[in-house]
């Protein structure tokens, strides 16, 4: 029995199992330290792997955030879904709990990956701006589903824009809240969750 223990304990991970290991390690280390406070040889030596090997799957430290990042945000937008036929006003504030309690979370994750428009490496800027397309595409299709703002959804040529500026919004609130905001939680999700329905409620 104990042979049959260590010798699952001995299998090597496949591809996928390997990489998916690496991803989950970084994402615990970005959330943790700042960017620059990262170092690869940190990652392999918590992930029981030669650093030769974590370059095979990701060349540059840049590219291991870059993969970092689109992880997470999938793993986010899965999170934040919107549940078929409960009206978007119902999910609102359950949504922006899940969003606010990830973000507290992962701090450090969240800021350097909101730096990450700015950065001058176009792979970690591309992830950046698939993700938030990616929100902005989701929230728009919880729009277009809800018996309220469905209807006025079409005729409202805005109505993507709004949304873009309301992510924008919630961005810069979340991260003057990470600062130090005095405001609770509470606060934060209130304040976010009145200005979307400002926007859909011109």
């Amino acid at each position: 029995m104990a042979g049959k223990q260590g010798e699952r304990a001995r299998r090597r991970l496949s591809t996928g199992e390997r990489r998916e290991q690496l991803l989950s390690v970084g994402a615990r280390l970005f959330s943790e330290s700042p960017y620059d406070e990262v170092w690869i040889e940190q990652v392999a030596e918590i992930a029981g792997v030669s650093r030769g090997l974590l370059y095979h799957y990701f060349p540059t430290k840049r590219d291991f955030f870059a993969a970092v990042v689109e992880r997470e945000s999938g793993r986010m937008l899965a999170m934040t879904a919107a549940v078929p036929g409960v009206p978007v006003c119902e999910q609102l504030t359950a949504g922006l709990d899940t969003y606010l309690e990830y973000v507290s979370a992962h701090a450090h994750g969240y800021r350097a990956f909101h730096r990450a428009d700015a950065a001058g490496d176009q792979s970690v800027r591309k992830v950046y701006q698939r993700a938030l397309a990616a929100q902005e595409r989701q929230i728009l299709a919880a729009l277009a589903a809800d018996p309220e703002f469905g209807a006025q959804a079409e005729d409202r040529p805005d109505l993507r824009l709004a949304v873009r500026g309301w992510l924008a919004f919630t961005t810069a609130v979340c991260l003057e809240w990470l600062r130090g905001s005095d405001l609770s939680r509470e606060q934060v999700r209130d304040l976010c969750a009145r200005a979307l329905l400002g926007v859909l409620r011109p």
